[in-house]
């Protein structure tokens, strides 16, 4: 898509209409922002007059923007805005009070301290939907520590079933935590929108990291309540569901096979020449698998460490056998079906001055059949549309530059 009519398209999707004024940084409340632009919202991002979000310079190969921040930040407007200044409260209780949502992702306390606390929004514009993501929620013991996605995977509880059971436990390499809370905001918001269609009154939706990833334990808690069981790091696996695994192939290449459901693992087992096991009474469900792992995973091993990769995968998927390569980015961007489902957006980037190139971007998800949402330009330019943002609120020409002059916007 040219880029210039990329940053001129029309606003589309199911959230054409409401206005959300995004003052956060990093991942957590942005990633929030854009799955609402790119359904359509008028996000107006907020970002420091000197320097912008950081996230403009995390992952920086070339230039003075990363393609982390503009991935994250698609579909958004910049304003600069020094919210610290007294002069930038003024600024933003005017954007707020024609805004349907506020999204913030600052150590509770930060916006208080600032002049804009909850009340203070509200008084002004009573039906706000304010979204708060912080490491540790607005209240108890921690709330006033500082939290970001690592740490909040690492106490939520993902981090010690993460890796190996000999070896340190890991990390995945993106910020899921901040990812999940920004999902987490979304739904939040969206349903405190449907209350005040019927109520006329706003709400405070409160996202805290270690409990976006705490929800995502699945039976961790119970289990160990109930019988005293700890989990442990077990690698691929997946225990207590077997098979669910990682396997190596001939060329040194991987599959990972999900075998679990019952049927499932019958036909797995026809797939690898092992019909005895298929009608082993030892395996007929799941909790049989369980207490014989190691002899069903050798027996996969043994038949995936005979073949290539692709040969291998081919032939389960002949079988109906849920499996599927581990992608590097290289083979996402040739695979033909991501492509086919629009999940390879090409969108022609500033990559450093004098350097522009088509990129391939994440497509938008979810996906609507009625009134899709789509990427209408790359995370913008620090301030690009701080002029047009200002002026759409009451503030003329002569107060944007005394503004300026101050060094507030």
């Amino acid at each position: 898509m040219p880029e210039s009519s990329a940053r001129h398209g029309e606003a589309s999707g199911p959230l054409t209409g409401l206005r959300v004024l995004e003052m956060g940084n990093f991942i957590a409340a942005p990633s929030a922002g854009r799955l609402m632009a790119d359904l359509g919202a008028d996000v107006v991002k907020v970002e420091r007059p000197r320097g912008g979000d950081e996230l403009r310079r995390w992952r920086l190969h070339e230039g003075d923007t990363s393609l982390l921040f503009r991935a994250m930040n698609r579909n958004k407007r910049s304003l600069t805005l020094d919210l610290r200044h007294p002069e930038g409260r003024v600024v933003a209780l005017a954007l707020i009070r024609r805004c349907d949502v506020v999204l913030e992702n600052f150590r509770p306390g930060t916006l208080e301290r600032w002049g804009l606390a909850p009340d203070l929004m509200r008084a002004v514009n009573p039906g706000l939907v304010l979204a708060r993501i912080s490491g540790y929620g607005q209240t108890g013991p921690y709330r006033d520590r500082p939290g970001f996605g690592g740490v909040a995977e690492a106490v939520g509880g993902l981090r010690h079933l993460t890796g190996y059971p000999d070896r340190p436990p890991t990390r995945l390499g993106i910020s899921l935590a901040d990812s999940v809370a920004g999902l987490y905001a979304v739904a939040g918001t969206l349903a405190a929108l449907h209350r005040r269609a019927a109520t006329g009154r706003g709400e405070v939706v409160d996202v805290a990291l270690y409990e976006a990833v705490y929800s995502l334990m699945e039976s961790l808690t119970p289990d160990y309540d109930a019988f005293g069981i700890e989990r442990e790091r077990a690698g691929g696996a997946l225990p207590g569901i077997v098979p669910s695994n990682t396997y190596a192939c001939q060329d040194g290449r991987y599959v990972v096979i999900s075998g679990n459901g019952d049927a499932v693992f019958r036909r797995l087992m026809t797939v690898i020449g092992r019909p005895g096991l298929a009608d082993d009474p030892r395996l007929a469900d799941n909790a049989g698998r369980v207490r014989h792992v190691t002899e069903l995973d050798a027996a996969i091993g043994a038949w995936t460490a005979g073949l290539p990769q692709e040969e291998a995968l081919m032939r389960l998927d002949a079988g109906d056998v849920p499996c599927g390569p581990i992608y590097t980015a290289a083979e996402i961007a040739k695979d033909p079906h991501f492509a086919a489902r629009g999940m390879l957006e090409r969108h022609r980037v500033a990559i450093a001055p004098g350097w522009h190139q088509d990129v391939a971007f994440p497509g938008v998800v979810p996906k609507l059949s009625e009134a899709p949402g789509r990427t209408r330009w790359l995370g913008p330019e620090l301030g690009e549309h701080t002029d047009a943002v200002l002026a759409e609120v009451g503030i003329g020409a002569a107060r944007r530059q005394e503004l300026r002059d101050l060094g507030v916007v």
